[in-house]
């Protein structure tokens, strides 16, 4: 099976770090974001994996290679400006050639199971995976007569779920892909207004998105805890 990951984008909201490194490269527990990711899925068995590169591409090659040394290879499909996600994936079709596949944001950090993914295939031509919303704040619960029993601090949203950034996918999608443009705005609600795609919930994963630097300090410390 092959992956995509898509690590094109400016990381603008990560200034001044994503100044001279693009967002992928930027070490969280030692190890680049990229490398995290590709050690991830070579842990269920996905060896071939096509970045999809754009700002500062020229670091990711450099630092990447041929991938060989991760154990995997390494493909780089290159984006002359930014094409959104959906665009980016499209713009990867000429290396896509196994019949399913699996498309992961490149900001993304999780040890969810992406076999589960791809099983949520079944009578469907796409398939997201979801994880509980969390709080971005505090929350504060008190009982009827108005005395604080307990802070939480940004507990999981039971009930809510967003978009975890890893999906699988049928070849047979490339073709319904915009040029440009968004896959979480073009192609995923034709696919669902359609009942073609599925969602699969993960409840008991680690997952993060490294979105501002307050994301990257927490990303970095749990993995450092973790080593």
């Amino acid at each position: 099976m092959q992956a995509v990951i898509l690590a094109g984008g400016f990381g603008k909201r990560l200034a001044p770090l994503t100044n001279e490194l693009p967002k992928p490269l930027l070490p969280v527990g030692g190890k680049p974001i990229l490398v995290r990711q590709i050690e991830w899925l070579r842990r269920y068995g996905i060896v071939d994996i096509i970045l999809a590169v754009g700002y500062l591409r020229h670091k990711i090659f450099e630092a990447l290679g041929d991938g060989r040394k991760y154990g995997v290879r390494l493909f780089y499909s290159v984006e002359e400006e930014p094409l959104g996600t959906g665009g980016a994936i499209k713009n990867a079709a000429p290396y896509l050639t196994d019949d399913v596949f699996i498309v992961v944001n490149g900001d993304v950090l999780t040890n969810l199971p992406v076999d589960r993914v791809v099983e949520a295939l079944e009578n469907a031509d796409g398939a997201i995976a979801l994880v509980p919303l969390r709080s971005p704040y505090g929350i504060v619960e008190f009982d009827s007569n108005g005395y604080i029993s307990r802070f939480r601090e940004k507990p999981l949203l039971e009930g809510f779920y967003i978009n975890a950034g890893v999906y699988a996918l049928r070849k047979k999608v490339l073709s319904e892909l915009p040029d440009r443009g968004n896959i979480e705005e073009t192609l995923f609600p034709s696919l669902a207004q359609q009942r073609r795609l599925k969602a699969i919930v993960f409840r008991d994963v680690f997952w993060r998105s490294v979105d501002s630097l307050k994301d990257l300090e927490e990303v970095d410390k749990y993995f450092t805890n973790e080593s």
